[in-house]
């Protein structure tokens, strides 16, 4: 590596190039029923509705309609919104909006509230129009913009929302977050970089080399969806960039610090490159294979949102490691000691630091220790059974938007479940069915807990179909609305059903519930396979059958107390009722997966510590004075990123963003530095069976690292503290 640097250098420059001219750009959907495969009953509905009522009414936004100054709607009013209507249908002949606006129900009243003070309309959507596309949202823009004209100074007020409206609002503010993200994300880096080493030029390798690997990876995932026909959705690109630059980040201070204690042993700059990559490259490889086989594993879902998102940043993850091994020593190898500039702390070694002490505790009482710890994790842990999943994605859209306000506004003075009827489908093919026997069904719906009212039944040309719309009780996108269809009114029309016909209810409730029903499918089958192939990756590494085991157990004790600690914060202090459905998935993703990254440094140093003979106290106390450093700096920069995602202002971004960062902090700071090299301490040499990759190698006694320099076990050795 050292001796082509030049050439890996271009080589990268060229790929990133070649890359960013020729890849597709990274699309996203905001159609949660492209998440689902098609056995689950509301992916069969929708394609019944499809197939035998493409030309129905389907709502695709929802006008909201008010006085300026908060009085009552007047026949003038009224009949200004009439003619305002007639104008606005003309706009509206575009690729996703029919050029239509209704205003009022089937018996030609208003759709105006109680006290007269609302008034909604409903633009449906044209004939073929899913509402998710790029289309949507260009049209959705437009017809902002042909309202505002309209209206003038009309003195009416005209707030558009609805499913189209609401994706609009969702992207744009995602695309804010990202900017957000991004720039805190730079800065906090740049700043933790600055304190620990104190270079210009260290402070700027992660974000030159990131930046790099981040158009090489990007453009890889998105050739990959394309090929794949892989649906990510809309926060892919704000995970990626906190994955990129924290994952980045920590593989660089892997080798850096290995790096930086070499040359401090007195080794050339290309020596202690070589030697750093021999030492550290194993660790970071390691690490790296866990995390993308953890990534990987999410191959496995039935939720094609994380099918795309596991491979996406298994894809990162790998262009990362490569860079971490390849393109980030040969530009260390160039830069030399330069790479330390200005700085001279970093000739010296520390005397006393932070991790001599909190080695010598883990040394000298383990026991204690792993009590601690893993009885900290494990009360937190106990919290994680609390956790209650939410499906409400109105939560993921800011306060203030104009989708949001209006459907406030709107749920407020109508029928919650008015803003998106919720469609049931009976197939009637081969069977001969009455009017009577439909209107009992319809009978039937009407009294199912949560319906307010049915309309229909619609039947299909051909009339092997009738399609009925049902106004909820409870918002569509509300966790009642999602517990209802999934129960009772599920229940009622299966059992309703003329003879002969099969029922189907479908609408965003009941995508839903069966997302709900995937993903603890999901739960049982993906987790385990993950766990299963990283402890394989572990007994590799180790030679070890027991090692990953306990490994394992801790990792799994992280997550838990990851959720519980959440659930605390949210549920319990901060009185949501729910935290969104994904959250423990997107735990596994980083929490766990990273968490193995700070397993495996330690437990690699450790065992090199045990190899230079020392017993496995000392080697445990010896692994967190080294390893230490290493890791609470990376873990801190990793949950730094994390917590940047908290700046995203709405409930799934920050809810996300707090619980990966805590739970970074309690894997680097509790599990790797205290809980697992203290239960190595414990276990011994039986640790290692039957491979018994700790035994002192025939030079190792009383030799450094490389079998250099003599290592004194009393001495303070390099790298103990994050500043100097």
């Amino acid at each position: 590596m050292t001796r082509f640097r030049w050439f890996v250098i271009a080589g990268w420059i060229l790929l990133a190039a070649v890359v960013v001219s020729t890849a597709p750009a990274l699309e996203s959907t905001q159609d949660n029923s492209e998440f689902l495969p098609d056995h689950y009953e509301s992916i069969q509905a929708l394609q019944l509705q499809e197939e035998k009522f493409s030309d129905a009414f389907s709502p695709g936004a929802i006008l909201v309609i008010e006085r300026e100054d908060g009085a009552a709607l007047t026949a003038e009013d009224q009949a200004e919104v009439g003619t305002f209507a007639q104008e606005l249908a003309p706009e509206l002949g575009t690729d996703t909006f029919q050029p239509a606006v209704f205003f009022q129900d089937e018996q030609g009243k208003p759709n105006l509230s109680e006290d007269g003070t609302v008034l909604f309309a409903v633009i449906p959507l044209a004939d073929g129009a899913t509402g998710y596309d790029t289309q949507a949202f260009d049209d959705g823009r437009d017809l902002r913009e042909e309202i505002d004209e309209l209206t003038g100074d009309s003195g009416l007020e005209v707030r558009a929302t609805g499913a189209v409206l609401q994706g609009l609002d969702s992207q744009e503010s995602s695309e804010q977050t990202l900017v957000i993200v991004g720039i805190a994300t730079i800065v906090l880096i740049v700043g933790l970089l600055a304190l620990i080493f104190r270079s210009v030029l260290i402070c700027l390798l992660p974000i030159v080399t990131v930046g790099i690997v981040s158009m090489i990876a990007t453009g890889a995932i998105a050739w990959a969806n394309d090929l794949f026909d892989l649906k990510a959705d809309a926060s892919v690109e704000q995970i990626l960039v906190v994955v990129l630059y924290g994952v980045g980040t920590d593989y660089i201070l892997f080798f850096l610090f290995r790096h930086r204690e070499r040359l401090r042993q007195g080794a050339e700059v290309k020596d202690a490159v070589v030697h750093s990559l021999d030492r550290a490259g194993e660790a970071i490889a390691s690490a790296g294979g866990a995390v993308i086989v953890a990534f990987m594993a999410l191959v496995l879902s039935s939720l094609s949102i994380f099918r795309a998102i596991g491979p996406a940043l298994a894809i990162a993850v790998f262009v990362t490691l490569l860079a971490a091994l390849t393109l980030v020593p040969a530009v260390v190898s160039l830069l030399g000691r330069a790479l330390f500039w200005p700085s001279k702390s970093w000739q010296k070694e520390p005397k006393h630091g932070t991790f001599v002490k909190l080695g010598r505790v883990v040394g000298r009482r383990p026991g204690i220790v792993a009590l601690v710890s893993g009885g900290v994790m494990t009360v937190l842990a106990l919290f994680a059974l609390s956790f209650n999943p939410s499906f409400d994605f109105n939560s993921s859209l800011p306060e203030g938007v104009e989708s949001t306000e209006a459907m406030e506004t709107f749920q407020a003075n109508f029928s919650a479940g008015a803003a998106e009827p919720v469609p049931v489908l009976v197939d009637a093919e081969g069977a001969d069915v009455s009017e009577a026997q439909l209107g009992e069904f319809k009978a039937a719906l009407e009294g199912a807990k949560g319906v307010d009212a049915v309309a229909g039944p619609v039947p299909s040309e051909d009339g092997s179909a009738f399609q009925y719309y049902l106004t909820l009780a409870d918002d569509p996108v509300s966790d009642a609305a999602q517990d209802n269809v999934a129960g009772p009114i599920r229940d009622t029309a299966h059992d309703a059903a003329p003879e002969g016909t099969e029922a189907y209810v479908g609408g965003t409730p009941g995508i839903f519930a069966d997302m709900s029903s995937a993903m603890a499918r999901d739960y049982k089958v993906v987790f385990p396979v993950a766990a299963g192939v990283i402890m394989l990756i572990l007994a590799l590494l180790l030679r070890s059958l027991v090692a990953p085991w306990f490994l394992m157990a801790a990792v799994g004790l992280g997550f838990a107390a990851t959720l519980g600690l959440t659930v605390i914060a949210f549920q319990n202090i901060g009185g949501e009722p729910g935290l969104i459905f994904m959250l423990p998935i997107y735990i596994y993703l980083f929490v766990t997966a990273l968490g193995t990254d700070y397993n495996i440094l330690m437990i690699a140093r450790l065992r090199e510590e045990a190899r230079e003979g020392r017993d496995p106290h000392d080697a445990a106390s010896q692994a967190v004075t080294h390893a230490g450093p290493t890791i609470g700096a990376a873990g801190i920069i990793l949950a730094g990123t994390f917590a940047s995602l908290m700046l995203g202002g709405n409930t799934l971004i920050v809810s996300m963003g707090f619980a990966l960062a805590v739970g970074i902090l309690i894997v680097a700071f509790v599990m790797s530095m205290f809980f697992t090299p203290s239960l190595t301490s414990l276990l011994g040499h039986a640790a290692w069976w039957p491979g018994h990759g700790d035994e002192a190698r025939d030079d190792a006694h009383g030799q450094g690292p490389a079998g250099g320099e003599p290592r004194d076990g009393d001495e303070v050795p390099a790298g103990v503290d994050l500043v100097k």
